[in-house]
């Protein structure tokens, strides 16, 4: 039998058919090249292939061109799923959101014969579609009034007895935190801070059939991309875009902070110029793509993974016969 803290932590996973066909990932730093690469592989794919967003902020209606969701043209050619599924004012979407959506997507993707193809640069996602993720499970309601009526004092005294390393990361005076940790401790047997380091080793290993694709691109050729792409984001009505969008309501504190939007907020609060905006936007976005990069080597040592040097000059139909060709080993 296995353990409730076990059950629960593999819970992104309980839904895979058992004999379904591998998923295929796609992944690769911001501007490398996926969604286009992405929709060549599904038209070539036999029984075709449906596109699945794992892109943190490209599941915001209305943010498409600071998040270079794609086009309509593009969303024509192939089935598109998990873009513009939240609300941007909308607060706390988590990966267990994400994982919910797009389990759903991969299902029925595969009940009509086609392969689903996860496309995205959130690589957070991505590692927790292929190994699973710790949910934390509900608690009794006798549990929570219990540790309700305690004073924080009480509360922290206690987090630090039983789970000494989530009260070092755990600010005392975060009575929710607090309260779910000590919950989490109560109803599974283990420490949330035992449960937290499922992912501390490097070495990534997939609980589910799955064949990735990982672009690489040189530092300074990445770089070129980003900021043509900047470039174009401004021409294509950014500002508007964002404008847009505050007319209707406030920007939610993650969609907020995403680069472009944040830096045009400031364009039309009068705190940065446009020209201003547009350089954060290519800093930040260069920052981006390094810390991805980091995160994509670890997929490298996933077996069968292949490492495609996509190289210029961009020609997404050739790097698709390079992944079919390798599909069929």
């Amino acid at each position: 039998m296995i353990p409730c803290s076990e059950t629960r932590r593999l819970s992104s996973l309980e839904n895979i058919v058992p004999d379904a066909p591998p998923i295929l990932v796609l992944i690769g730093p911001t501007a490398s090249g996926k969604t286009r690469l992405a929709i060549e592989l599904a038209e070539a794919l036999p029984g075709g292939g449906e596109c699945i967003g794992a892109d943190s902020m490209q599941i915001y209606r209305g943010m498409d061109i600071g998040t270079a969701s794609p086009s309509e043209e593009e969303r024509a050619r192939v089935p598109h799923h998990l873009f513009d599924i939240a609300d941007p004012s909308q607060e706390g979407f988590t990966v267990h959101d994400w994982l919910d959506h797009a389990e759903e997507a991969i299902s029925a993707t595969q009940s009509r014969g086609a392969t689903p193809i996860i496309v995205g640069g959130t690589n957070l996602y991505v590692r927790a579609l292929l190994e699973g993720v710790f949910r934390e499970p509900p608690a009794p309601i006798e549990l929570r009034n219990e540790l309700e009526a305690l004073s924080t004092d009480e509360l922290r005294e206690r987090l630090e007895r039983d789970d000494p390393d989530s009260a070092e990361r755990i600010h005392r005076n975060d009575r929710r935190r607090t309260i779910r940790a000590l919950e989490v401790h109560q109803v599974t047997g283990r420490r949330l801070s035992e449960h937290q380091t499922q992912w501390s080793s490097a070495v990534i290993t997939p609980r589910r059939p799955a064949r990735l694709v990982c672009l690489d691109w040189p530092t300074e050729a990445l770089n070129r991309r980003i900021n043509a792409r900047v470039k174009m984001m401004a021409e294509l009505g950014l500002k508007e875009e964002v404008e847009g969008l505050l007319e209707r309501h406030p920007l939610g504190r993650q969609a907020r902070e995403a680069v472009g939007y944040r830096e045009f907020q400031e364009v039309l609060q009068g705190g940065l110029s446009e020209a201003e905006a547009l350089e954060s936007m290519k800093i930040r976005t260069r920052r981006y793509g390094k810390q991805q990069r980091t995160w994509i080597r670890r997929f490298h040592a996933i077996k069968g993974v292949l490492r495609l040097d996509y190289g210029i000059p961009e020609m997404p139909d050739q790097a698709a016969r390079i992944v079919m060709d390798h599909l069929k080993n």
